[in-house]
């Protein structure tokens, strides 16, 4: 099985031109792919960025000749789905069509910044398959004139478009939304190993492609790596359902007080080891990803990228 792996753009933790050195440092490294977060807000104040990340993907698209997908979009209540589309046809047209609109179906922290109700999980769903419909329209070139249960649009048409419409991943975490990427996504994104929910998705879907992601914290000692993965990133150590209904930075700061380095540290691959970073690799491989994508937690980004394209990458083609 031949597997993509791809370099994943934090925009919650770099500024714009930190996350284009990186794009370009990860092409050098033999990554073939990179993903991009879509925030307005970080999750913490320590992470401190939230650049735009359509101005970033544009960027990227003049100094490198890596294939973009969003990890992820949502394109439901803070922007609305004829913007979104219209983003994501340009992006496509800066990348000579290597662009993927990976959508979900939001957090609170993102949306509920201009001032929108957050609507239940069933609803946010609903919202997200309309509004990918919408979006298929628009692609098509013509004038649309609609009117929707949650959006319409009134003689809306794109212009700038790409010579295939852009294909659309849908984020699943749980069996509805997994079941719901595979009836209206081109794809699907996870940031899990468990193979089930991906067997779930290749089953319903007739073996459509499937994206990860994951976090490292590459550091020139594992006890350094450990601290700036709890400092920057101890939300991902949040259970259920926290991240999506949460509303605000302080109250993320405020539950993760209850995740401990110890935790993080049992939880997260930190350091130097090429060994650790290849083992968590095989993960998502083996449970049979399509493409898998890595971000790095703290300061030596550009010291991960290298170590990768140096000592993981090279190991995991050769067997």
């Amino acid at each position: 099985m031949s597997v993509k792996v791809g370099y994943f753009l934090s925009c919650e933790e770099f500024g714009p031109a930190e996350l284009v050195e990186q794009a370009v440092a990860a092409e050098q490294a033999g990554f073939e792919a990179l993903w991009i977060s879509d925030h307005f807000h970080p999750w913490n104040d320590e992470q401190g960025q939230s650049p735009f990340v359509w101005s970033v993907i544009g960027a990227v698209s003049q100094a490198c000749d890596l294939p973009v997908t969003t990890a992820v979009t949502c394109p439901t209540i803070r922007t609305h789905p004829a913007i979104v589309a219209q983003a994501a046809a340009t992006s496509a047209v800066l990348l000579k069509g290597g662009f993927t609109l990976g959508v979900g179906t939001g957090e609170a922290l993102n949306e509920h910044a201009v001032g929108a109700r957050w609507p239940s999980y069933d609803l946010r769903m609903e919202m997200l398959e309309e509004a990918v419909a919408l979006m298929r329209r628009l692609w098509e070139g013509d004038f649309v004139t609609t009117r929707g249960k949650h959006y319409e649009v009134e003689n809306a048409r794109i212009y700038t478009l790409p010579d295939e419409p852009p294909k659309v991943f849908v984020s699943g975490f749980g069996p509805k939304a997994t079941e719901a990427a595979a009836r209206f996504g081109d794809g699907y994104i996870s940031t899990s190993p468990d193979p089930e929910l991906l067997r779930t998705f290749k089953k319903l879907s007739n073996d459509k492609p499937a994206q990860a992601g994951f976090k490292v914290a590459w550091a020139p000692t594992r006890d350094e790596g450990v601290d700036h993965a709890h400092r920057l990133w101890p939300n991902a150590g949040l259970p259920g359902e926290l991240a999506q209904v949460l509303p605000s930075v302080r109250h993320f700061e405020q539950a993760t007080q209850l995740v401990t380095r110890e935790s993080t540290e049992q939880s997260v691959v930190a350091g130097p080891d090429p060994d650790q970073h290849l083992e968590e690799l095989q993960k998502y491989v083996a449970a049979g990803y399509d493409e898998v994508y890595v971000a790095n937690m703290g300061p030596h980004s550009i010291e991960m990228i290298e170590g990768w394209g140096r000592d993981v990458l090279p190991r995991l083609r050769a067997s």
